[in-house]
């Protein structure tokens, strides 16, 4: 299978829906919060039929400065989408989340783009603003767990150090999960992808090598960096 991808026409694209509309109708009829399984599914789509098209600008800028101010911005979004579970302190925990996740998620995308891959310019768009995705996106999901099981902890009178110890465990179950998962039980997106468009599956697996290692360190260090913060800060 040499040939790109064709586009995947409407009609069966629609057809991919079938079983979340039993779900949600499922969330409804158990009043389970079909409203907002609704409106997530709706901002997924209005989301990605928007970055399809800012990303075939941006894959053809050759400006750096347009590469940055998209990584600044998924910075931003995932730090505010991470304290979600403690909403009511978002504004006070914001910056410690923003730096943990620049820092920890920034040194892992240099690592990778200019260390692994090494590519022939140091922001080149269309290596390095999907793997930033990866990053961040992993690094919030973490900071997140991270964040609701320390103060879950804290209400429950632990202390500090073992409140910390307890989230970052919690922040590292879906990351521990995918690596002993990897290859047995599922394909990774990543690799799925590759291997639909032809690529060899011996280099995939190198690529999803790469990717699952990038996941794990950026979001447990982004998580263990955003605790001790939150430790020395009590």
């Amino acid at each position: 299978m040499d040939e790109p991808l064709s586009m995947i026409p409407i009609e069966r694209l629609l057809v991919g829906f079938v079983p979340t509309l039993l779900l949600l109708a499922l969330l409804y009829r158990w009043s389970l919060g079909a409203r907002t399984a609704l409106y997530a599914n709706a901002r997924m789509l209005l989301q990605l039929l928007a970055v399809g098209y800012v990303l075939r600008a941006v894959f053809e800028t050759d400006e750096p400065i347009v590469i940055v101010l998209v990584v600044v911005v998924m910075i931003g979004a995932s730090s505010w989408i991470a304290l979600r579970p403690i909403a009511n302190q978002r504004r006070v925990h914001l910056p410690a989340v923003v730096f943990s996740i620049a820092l920890c998620g920034g040194v892992m995308l240099a690592i990778v783009t200019q260390l692994v891959l090494d590519v022939p310019r140091w922001f080149e768009p269309h290596v390095v603003v999907p793997l930033a995705g990866m990053i961040f996106a992993n690094a919030m999901n973490a900071v997140s767990l991270a964040a609701e099981r320390f103060e879950s902890e804290q209400r429950a009178g632990a202390e500090l150090v073992l409140a910390r110890g307890a989230a970052l465990e919690t922040a590292l179950i879906p990351q521990i999960n995918g690596l002993l998962a990897v290859g047995l039980v599922s394909l990774p997106g990543m690799m799925t992808g590759q291997i639909l468009s032809g690529v060899d599956p011996l280099v995939a697996v190198r690529y999803q090598i790469m990717v699952m290692s990038m996941v794990f360190g950026s979001g447990g260090l982004a998580a263990a960096c955003y605790l001790q913060l939150r430790v020395r800060a009590a």
